[in-house]
């Protein structure tokens, strides 16, 4: 994209930005109640750092998948490699991307192979009504792998009688369709979604071609509801330099994911109970040599069959929330062997309160595991109403992850598993500040994380080719976060501005800073800025800035913009991406793409 055309889209959307559309609904905060827990509480109840993508702000955004949706979040490092989401690691807080639990509608989406995998149960963005980010230790909630915090994916209840079709095309081949529908019948309701993303690529073997599919289904709604839901991902992806910097290689790689759950929800005046019973199935080929499959191949094939129960019973003394989740995971592998672990968690919690203005949440959660025996996570919530707006909050609470089947089992040349490792522990502590007003919502939260225990690969000796998995002996990590997000008014119309800024600290570099493999990237400095207005009636835009500065050193920033031109029942986008071309590096040593555009048209009936 040529600099001078650069500039003057910018410059442009920044002088168009001063209208919106007077019609444009304002979506509360306070309105939108928190669902991934026992306790469904409003957003400004929580004594938690929560932040939420809502449906209007996914609506407003020019992303394509869930991973660039959640690189706009302080405190949340999406380490992509590579456009469309083809593959992405999660990180919240400096944890690593096996730390972070990802949910949707509450099931648990945790892969027992490794967390390189988590992202590739992410739904499209056209079925999701919201996204709750919840950011500190989330173990006594929702067990293990909520070791820094967990993301749960809502998706739409209903869409009515509606048809969507979207088409967009643009830089490295890109070609992406998807059609959504939305069907209300007497009775019962369904929403269906089919979708592909394409592309050439834009460097050497970064070509993909993903699809994905979603149904949900609603039935017997006048009498007692039952909600199903079956999601299936297919991703082929040129895999350049994922893994080494070895020129003779092409990897590539192939991967499944899918999900089907069934559930319903039991209400009285006082009790509420969801039972869900669910199965998660994950596939994983990769070849070293794309042209070559028997010079070296992996495959992994993971199952998980859960049944899950929720409830909550409101008294005088407060309210209880309690939920047993059992569960058997297995593995098929090439590499990893045949294996299976059984799992039973229980979980405890009570909110009370004392006086008018303060909450106390304790709670704890017991978990069984089959080969690492019995854990418990206790931990505490307390808050205080400051004012009818300004809450303050702090918690604390002990998490805790087991290591994955990569971790103790994996072997290839350079790299090997440690079936001796301990699980991985910390002690954590948060205390913050939340104000939510109409037009005005702000969180400032500083943390403290006291690890043991934490799991890395590392080479003994800088002569030693070999990365062994190992225990790191103790790390302490502490960090601020700062969230404001304001809806003003100019000239009549309505304008959204957002920030976002974290910091973070830890001591993992003086453990072994030549050798560690992995946690040597940390976002030490996280700055984001959002935009968001309405040109006209018919005009919406978007401007993004993001800075990131790394413990290593290195620091970037990246603008994005994207506008929608609404004409009827069709909308027109215009996304472009990186529009000064920064160079920069998310993850290992793939650079990220140059400045790109994507072309797009929306239809909906």
């Amino acid at each position: 994209m040529d600099a001078k055309i650069k500039i003057l889209l910018l410059l442009t959307l920044l002088l168009t930005s001063y209208s919106f559309s007077q019609e444009e609904k304002i979506e509360k905060l306070d309105s939108v109640v928190i669902t991934s827990s026992r306790i469904d509480l409003p957003f400004k109840e929580n004594s938690r750092t929560i932040s939420v993508i809502t449906s209007a702000e996914i609506q407003q955004n020019g992303a394509t998948n869930v991973a660039d949706l959640l690189q706009n979040v302080a405190g949340v490092d999406i380490r992509r490699r590579g456009t469309a989401g083809s593959q992405a690691d999660l990180y919240i807080r400096g944890g690593g991307f096996d730390q972070t639990l990802l949910l949707i509608d509450g099931v648990k989406m945790d892969d027992s192979q490794t967390g390189h995998h988590t992202m590739n149960a992410a739904l499209p963005i056209e079925v999701i009504e919201r996204i709750e980010i919840i950011k500190g230790p989330a173990a006594r909630v929702f067990g293990q792998n909520a070791f820094t915090g967990a993301i749960n994916i809502v998706t739409k209840n209903n869409l009515e009688n509606t048809v969507s079709a979207n088409v967009e095309t643009g830089s490295f081949g890109q070609l992406n369709g998807s059609v959504t529908v939305g069907k209300e019948f007497e009775n019962s309701s369904i929403i269906a979604h089919v979708g592909a993303l394409t592309s050439d690529g834009y460097r050497t073997n970064s070509d993909y071609n993903n699809t994905n599919y979603f149904l949900k289904g609603v039935f017997n709604k006048s009498k007692q509801p039952i909600e199903m839901i079956a999601t299936f991902h297919d991703k082929k992806f040129g895999a350049e330099n994922f893994y080494t910097t070895n020129t003779t290689f092409h990897e590539y790689e192939e991967t499944q994911n899918s999900l089907v759950g069934v559930s319903t929800t039991f209400k009285t005046e006082k009790f509420k109970i969801k039972p869900t019973i669910y199965w998660k199935r994950g596939q994983d080929i990769f070849l070293l040599r794309r042209d070559d499959p028997s010079f070296y191949r992996n495959l992994h094939i993971t199952n998980k069959i859960g049944v899950e129960t929720n409830a909550s019973y409101t008294s005088n003394l407060g309210i209880t929330g309690f939920g047993l989740d059992v569960s058997k995971v297995s593995i098929s592998s090439n590499n990893l062997g045949e294996r299976d672990r059984t799992m039973a968690n229980l979980f405890l919690e009570h909110r009370f309160k004392i006086g008018e203005n303060v909450d106390v949440t304790p709670g704890v959660a017991v978990t069984y595991f089959s080969d690492f025996k019995f854990h418990a996570f206790p931990g505490l919530d307390v808050g205080i109403e400051l004012s009818e707006n300004l809450k303050a909050y702090g918690n604390l609470g002990i998490t805790y992850r087991i290591p994955t089947y990569t971790d103790l089992f994996y072997s290839d040349p350079v790299t090997t598993g440690n079936e001796n490792l301990e699980p991985e522990e910390a002690f954590a502590q948060e205390i913050g500040f939340k104000y939510n007003k109409e037009n005005f919502s702000a969180t400032i939260a500083l943390f403290n994380r006291n690890s043991k225990n934490l799991i890395d690969y590392i080479r003994t000796d800088t002569d030693e080719s070999v990365f062994t998995a190992t225990n790191i002996a103790e790390v302490t990590t502490k960090g601020l976060e700062v969230d404001g997000s304001y809806t003003f008014k100019a000239s009549s119309f309505n304008q959204t501005l957002a920030l976002g800024y974290s910091y973070l600290e830890d001591d993992i570099l003086n453990q072994n800073k030549d050798l560690s493999r992995y946690s040597l990237n940390t976002l030490k400095h996280q700055f984001i800025t959002r935009f968001s207005s309405q040109f006209f009636k018919n005009v919406r835009q978007n401007i993004i800035y993001r800075h990131a500065e790394r413990t290593i050193g290195t620091s970037y920033n990246v603008w994005d913009v994207s506008v929608i031109v609404d004409v009827n029942k069709f909308s027109f986008t215009v996304t472009a991406n990186n529009i000064f071309n920064a160079e920069y590096i998310e993850s290992g040593f793939v650079p990220m793409p140059p400045s790109n555009i994507l072309f797009g048209l929306r239809y909906r009936m």
